[in-house]
């Protein structure tokens, strides 16, 4: 699975901006057709992303697709113009329901036949921004084996549910913990929200961290001096991925002499911890620390 520490969305009438997206290392870059297009210029926007997929270099960045939600009457136009252009992955909006992953997801194969390309090969990434898809997350999350990775979308959901966004994010607390642990229960990346102060690099390092402590594979971003400090919060350090290191190597050298249960620096190791310690050294990896 690709490393998603960041997700740069960036609008997908701007061309300029999308050029300069992918000279930053961001993991992933998104080029959106919903909420940064207005609805007279849909058509436009997805010209020029067909363009820049066509015609750009992205490198080892990963490059996704936002369409626009199912029954708003652009998405079914955004996938059969966009998709021949091959991106690496899809992000729906507005997930409401397993229904909405199976309609995308024939849609895509239909694509893939069309184009010969290998079946399956092209994920989706379910953003979920409303009460009703927080409440339909195990559906969603095994709707199809193309799905990779649950978003949750704050300010939408906060808006749905009547809620006043904060900085604290008290009020979406419950939405992240549950879209995690659905995504955990999946075997799929959990994405967290978007920091919209795109001033406040404090408060956006303060919450990619805790993000990163919660659970989250990566983070959404919307501006490119947000990508570093937010891959570097999904990134063990140094000393983090060499107590891993530790807790394998001691497991390994206890589990020979028939010790199931051992101490390092005073703290208990058992299996949890080890699961911990694999997660870490996979992160690690998969971010070319290792």
């Amino acid at each position: 699975m690709r490393v998603r520490r960041a997700i740069l969305y960036m609008p997908g009438l701007d061309r300029e901006k999308i050029n300069k997206s992918i000279t930053l290392g961001v993991d992933s870059i998104c080029m959106d057709m919903e909420d940064a297009v207005l609805l007279a210029r849909k058509q436009e926007a997805r010209e020029v992303v067909i363009d820049a997929l066509n015609s750009l270099d992205f490198g080892r960045t990963e490059k996704l697709i936002r369409i626009n939600p199912i029954n708003s009457g652009f998405e079914v136009d955004d996938l059969v113009s966009v998709l021949p252009a091959h991106p690496d992955g899809v992000i729906i909006p507005k997930i409401e329901q397993r229904d909405h992953i199976r309609w995308v997801s024939d849609r895509i194969n239909i694509i893939e036949q069309q184009q010969q390309w290998h079946i399956g090969d092209i994920p989706i990434l379910a953003l979920v921004e409303t009460a009703r898809g927080i409440t339909n997350l195990h559906s969603i999350a095994e709707a199809d084996p193309r799905v990779s990775a649950l978003i949750i979308g704050a300010e939408d959901l906060a808006a749905d549910i009547g809620a006043t966004r904060t900085q604290g994010g008290d009020e979406v607390f419950y939405a992240r913990s549950a879209l995690i642990t659905h995504a955990a229960s999946a075997g799929l990346q959990a994405i967290d929200m978007v920091f919209v102060d795109i001033n406040d690099m404090v408060g956006l390092t303060h919450e990619a961290e805790h993000g990163a402590k919660m659970g989250f594979a990566g983070k959404q971003i919307i501006h490119p001096k947000q990508v570093n400090p937010v891959q570097e919060a999904f990134t063990p350090d140094s000393e983090t991925i060499e107590y891993a290191l530790q807790i394998i190597n001691s497991y390994e050298i206890h589990q020979q002499s028939g010790k199931g249960v051992f101490t390092i620096n005073g703290k208990m190791i058992e299996a949890p911890t080890l699961k911990f310690a694999k997660r870490i050294l996979a992160r690690a990896q998969a971010a070319g620390k290792i």
